[in-house]
């Protein structure tokens, strides 16, 4: 999802390598590939986040030890990282320089991809963003979209706090960064934030779905892996993205 619009946001700069082309977690194939390259932004991921912690090797297979074999073999290299490496606790937006305390086994790879791709490669950027939603993925909005079809009413989680984030602006934002030389860690989310409840209300509404729906809390709703209650990223380098907001019109109209 995030790399496709990568790829559109880079235009005739970008060689995309699909997972089929290239598997990360062969450092071998890793160097051969990307020789040459002057930047590489890594959008491999395992991205399953209950998936992750009854297939906790896999996701660091993946998140971590991916990171590394691509941050060794780049000249320069952005991994796109998680807000999901903390652990909710702080209640104002998270800044760069924030401890970080992931509570579940998905946040704890990708914090470890941070670290390896930072002892990799001095020349990195690392972009934690949060709660993507884009054309061609699986995403809340989708689902929310299919739901609301089928249904007159639904329950959605509404004391978990995030930032959803469009991967157009995401990906527009990656490829400017990575023709800088502003190293280091980046906080890149939707501007604003909002509850999942929030964020459903929103998509039914701004997409003319006659669909009602009910608050519930994540204990009502469980799922494997711990979720933070409060994720929302602010940054003080000074890049920001447009307001979710924005995000959800642009990604309804690329569906119209």
């Amino acid at each position: 999802m995030l790399g496709q619009d990568v790829v559109r946001a880079a235009g005739d700069d970008a060689l995309a390598l699909s997972r089929a082309e290239l598997d990360v977690t062969d450092p071998v194939a890793v160097r051969e590939a990307l020789a040459g390259a002057d930047v590489v932004i890594n959008c491999a991921a395992w991205t399953n986040v209950d998936g992750a912690e009854e297939h906790s090797d896999e996701a660091l297979a993946v998140n971590r030890d991916g990171a590394r074999n691509v941050a060794e073999a780049a000249q320069r290299v952005l991994y796109v990282s998680s807000d999901y490496v903390f652990d909710g606790a702080k209640r104002a937006p998270y800044v760069e320089s924030d401890p970080t305390g992931p509570l579940q086994s998905y946040g704890r790879s990708k914090l470890a991809g941070e670290l390896a791709t930072a002892e990799a490669n001095p020349r990195h950027f690392i972009v934690r963003s949060s709660w993507l939603f884009g054309a061609g993925g699986k995403n809340f909005v989708r689902t929310m979209l299919r739901l609301g079809a089928e249904r007159d009413e639904l329950r959605v989680v509404d004391d978990q706090i995030g930032c959803p984030t469009f991967t157009g602006h995401l990906a527009e934002a990656i490829v400017a960064l990575a023709r800088t030389e502003d190293y280091g860690i980046h906080h890149l989310a939707g501007a604003g934030s909002c509850s999942w409840y929030e964020f459903a209300r929103e998509i039914f509404e701004r997409a003319g779905v006659d669909c009602h729906v009910e608050p519930c809390t994540t204990e009502e709703y469980p799922l494997p892996a711990r979720r933070p209650a409060w994720s929302v990223l602010g940054s003080e380098r000074g890049r920001s993205l447009p307001p979710w907001q924005e995000g959800l019109d642009a990604y309804l109209g690329v569906r119209a």
